[in-house]
């Protein structure tokens, strides 16, 4: 009655302890693998997962989405391979697979789950990093990523209700672990900024090396609170205003290379 699926690239660190949480609640795991150079297509089989490999695009939701079109159960959870799903999660999955079996309609058509996001050691409170909901759950058929950006959520036909239980977002145990997907989403905002031909001139230059990394660092710092969250919500905070600046450098390095 569920289907758990995955986008994936080079996750052999996190992929057994995601998978080992979901096992014993999943009716089919479905592994959609970017090219992975590592163990990550061997341990997904080891869990069962029906495994298919594509290319590893900038967009990774073309792959997640490639991922949810294959379940076949009516009731899908689409994790990342650096998330874990909690206890109490798991057991409001079970009260909704419950109510199916027994022919019961369920009460919506998704859920917002609530993440802990990881970062260099401890689960970030404040920052605007917790709740951070994401809808993850869905019943088949129901949801879809536009596939547009990175950071885009579902797009939802019906009521969206909120789970119980959380999702353990592992996605940066270290800072090294932020930096390679810090500079991975800043190209991928270069990219972007490139497709809407942003006009370069002063006034751009000054909003975009300036004013947005100001804003952005004394919003997550001061007025979500990230000073709570001792040195690593500073440098959450500063490395988020920072993502604005060097996706414009970027840009700018594209054009001039063209």
């Amino acid at each position: 009655m569920l289907s758990v699926v995955l986008a994936t690239h080079n996750e052999e660190q996190n992929l057994a302890k995601c998978l080992g949480a979901v096992k014993d609640l999943a009716d089919e795991i479905i592994v959609v693998d970017g090219e992975s150079t590592d163990q990550t297509r061997v341990i997904a089989r080891s869990f069962g997962a029906k495994v298919s490999k594509t290319t590893n695009k900038a967009n990774f939701h073309i792959n997640k989405q490639m991922a949810m079109d294959r379940a076949k159960y009516p009731l899908v959870l689409q994790l990342d391979a650096d998330e874990v799903v909690d206890s109490e999660l798991g057991e409001f999955i079970r009260g909704l697979l419950s109510d199916l079996q027994a022919g019961k309609k369920l009460p919506a058509a998704a859920w917002w789950i609530r993440r802990r996001n990881f970062f260099c050691g401890r689960f970030l409170r404040k920052g605007g990093q917790y709740p951070d909901p994401v809808i993850r759950l869905y019943q088949r058929g129901k949801a879809h990523l536009p596939a547009k950006d990175v950071h885009e959520q579902m797009q939802v036909e019906g009521e969206v209700a909120t789970s119980a239980g959380h999702l353990l977002h592992y996605s940066n145990p270290e800072f090294r672990d932020y930096w390679r997907k810090f500079r991975t989403y800043t190209s991928f905002k270069a990219k972007q900024l490139q497709t809407a031909k942003l006009s370069v001139n002063p006034l751009t230059a000054v909003n975009y090396l300036l004013f947005k990394p100001l804003q952005t660092f004394f919003l997550i710092y001061l007025r979500h609170k990230g000073f709570v969250d001792g040195w690593q919500g500073f440098a959450f905070a500063m490395f988020s205003g920072l993502h604005h600046p060097v996706a414009f450098l970027k840009y700018l390095k594209i054009n001039y290379a063209n």
